[in-house]
């Protein structure tokens, strides 16, 4: 199977289930799936999060995600349990679909290392 036909499979069955687990089978979109991912890594799941605090767990996530490419390393965890991380480079100047492509290959990987999905 081609990659790109491998990562299609996977992404839709990651959307699948999560829309399935967490939007009453309404199809949730990238950022929807990138909040999950940062609510489940700071892991306070049983909390209410205002604006502000929304894109802080975006970032979280996307530090998260991006991590293992090599742009974002781990630093430490705040005094109210937020994980803080330091560019280690800088992110390359892609397009709009390149730069959904990457997190979806992200997100998948992050789904398939938690054990998630195959």
């Amino acid at each position: 199977m081609a990659r790109d036909e491998q990562l299609k499979e996977r992404w839709d069955l990651v959307v699948e289930k999560l829309s399935n687990q967490f939007a009453d089978g309404d199809t949730l979109d990238l950022d929807a799936i990138i909040y999950l991912i940062g609510v489940q890594e700071l892991g306070q799941i049983h909390r209410e999060y205002k604006k502000d605090h929304k894109l802080d767990l975006m970032h979280i996530a996307i530090c998260k995600l991006l991590e293992p490419y090599g742009f974002y390393e781990f630093d430490f965890v705040d005094n109210d349990g937020w994980p803080h991380y330091k560019v280690k480079a800088q992110l390359p100047h892609l397009k709009a679909g390149e730069q959904s492509v990457l997190m979806k290959e992200a997100i998948v990987n992050y789904f398939v290392e938690t054990e998630y999905i195959n």
